[in-house]
């Protein structure tokens, strides 16, 4: 009790919910320090702490909300919090919940902006384009940009802004004072052009590990999940409605960061191969939105896909992180918070929508976004002892949604496809083993004789899917 009691006498009555514990070769004082949600901060809190004579060493936790300070004599209180606020942080824990009601109507408005903008787009259409082979989830390349867009004004900043303005700093210097925008520009467009051509190359890199491996619907279905888990971290984030949940987010070993550079913002002498170097070197930054698209690129199984995707993912974060090298503000900093909010909010739609796909492609029978109508009475005509069962494929899914077959007869099932060019062109039947990519025209598949219930099929991506009702045939019936 000696160490709580020099703690509350050194003028930090925050403190005193801190621990300080005597330990083998000194004391180690735990301290719940709020604000804390990435590696950055982690970094940030033990680089001030770490200054502080007497300090052996500093252990923050953004996911356990705290910070470990080890030293071989009591620390004063008002010393160790001085340090904490100075980074940018305050004492105390971090809640699950935010208490400020204006987060939670902003959020409010960002449902509501996304219900409207999910109704225009069906009203008018715009659905049927945010689709296909080379979709992100739901929104193709456009939701890659838009994704962009968000982590380069938010979580990209955080990471990567540190290495802009670090080159640019570098590379002034070395031009004895040259003050114009061009001169200015040059580091910080350099680095973003390697950024996008390592994108490219490395998405291109998973697409083809992605077309050499044969991914069976439960592990596309997995892929689907984790990419839904880490969207709606990143949603958490962008919101602020659980700063708990914030820090979650996966990032690197502390090691490996400081081995990469990506914890102090050092960069050495400026040239412009390193600094494109460092730009295709952020594929590897633990960023959520980053690793959100990289798991979908792996998925997709091919390179060009892949490829395409990220360099257009890299693309969207230039403005934010442009901005920090000189180019006026996208969005007025008075306004940034709020619009990151909604975005977020727009983030876990998309995750809820990727989940549930990815649920329902793994074969567990949730409904997709556009559920199967009502099973009807049965359709098929019957040949041979065989029962014929038609299928219509289109840009928008299958058509009728919810047929019904006997049990107990085998099936000649073909879809007539009108065209491949959405992810409906793909076809996952997990029940029965199908997993096939259709052509233009007729392609029949043999189904053998099924016991009452359901089978439910899908695209490739769990995006559009319809479901086969499997009944028993009525007494007397004959083949």
């Amino acid at each position: 009790m000696a160490e709580r009691g020099q703690l509350e006498s050194d003028g930090a009555p925050e403190l005193t919910k801190a621990r300080a514990n005597e330990a083998a070769g000194g004391i180690t004082t735990v301290i719940p320090v709020a604000g804390m949600t990435c590696r950055t901060c982690e970094v940030r809190i033990q680089r001030y702490v770490g200054r502080l004579p007497g300090v052996e060493r500093v252990s923050a936790s953004a996911v356990h909300g705290r910070v470990e300070v080890q030293s071989a004599a009591p620390i004063p209180a008002a010393a160790i919090a001085g340090a904490i606020r100075a980074a940018g942080y305050e004492l105390g824990a971090t809640p699950w919940l935010e208490r400020n009601p204006d987060v939670w109507l902003t959020a409010l408005f960002g449902v509501v902006l996304l219900a409207a903008f999910v109704l225009g787009a069906k009203l008018t259409g715009l659905d049927s384009l945010a689709t296909g082979s080379a979709s992100l989830g739901t929104g193709g390349l456009a939701v890659a940009l838009l994704l962009g867009l968000a982590a380069g004004v938010s979580t990209c900043m955080a990471l990567v802004g540190g290495l802009v303005l670090a080159l640019s700093a570098s590379f002034e210097s070395a031009q004895n004072g040259s003050r114009s925008v061009l001169t200015r520009m040059r580091p910080s467009l350099v680095f973003m052009s390697g950024r996008i051509s390592g994108y490219a190359l490395l998405g291109a890199l998973l697409g083809a590990l992605g077309a050499g491996i044969t991914l069976p619907p439960v592990v596309l279905g997995g892929l689907m999940i984790a990419v839904a888990v880490l969207m709606t971290l990143v949603g958490a984030r962008l919101t602020g409605l659980s700063p708990r949940v914030a820090a979650w987010s996966p990032t690197l070993p502390l090691g490996l960061a400081r081995t990469l550079g990506m914890t102090d913002g050092t960069t050495g002498a400026y040239s412009d191969g390193r600094a494109a170097i460092l730009g295709a070197a952020t594929f590897f930054m633990p960023c959520g939105f980053t690793q959100a698209v990289q798991v979908y690129a792996l998925s997709t199984g091919s390179p060009l896909i892949a490829g395409a995707t990220m360099a257009v993912f890299a693309i969207g974060t230039a403005p934010g992180l442009l901005s920090l090298a000189g180019l006026p503000a996208i969005v007025p900093a008075s306004v940034r918070p709020t619009l990151l909010r909604v975005v977020g909010v727009v983030v876990i739609g998309f995750a809820l929508v990727n989940g549930t796909a990815g649920i329902r492609l793994a074969g567990l029978g949730l409904p997709s976004i556009g559920a199967p109508a009502a099973a009807g009475p049965v359709s098929t005509t019957i040949t041979g002892g065989v029962q014929e069962l038609t299928t219509f494929q289109g840009a928008d899914g299958y058509s009728p949604g919810n047929v019904t077959i006997y049990a107990g007869l085998p099936t000649r099932w073909t879809i007539q496809s009108s065209t491949i060019a959405t992810c409906a062109g793909s076809l996952v039947v997990p029940r029965l083993g199908i997993q096939a990519l259709l052509h233009v025209g007729a392609n029949t598949f043999e189904i053998p004789a099924q016991t009452a219930g359901t089978i439910d099929y899908s695209c490739s991506m769990g995006m559009y899917g319809g479901r086969i009702t499997v009944v028993d045939r009525p007494t007397g019936m004959v083949r």
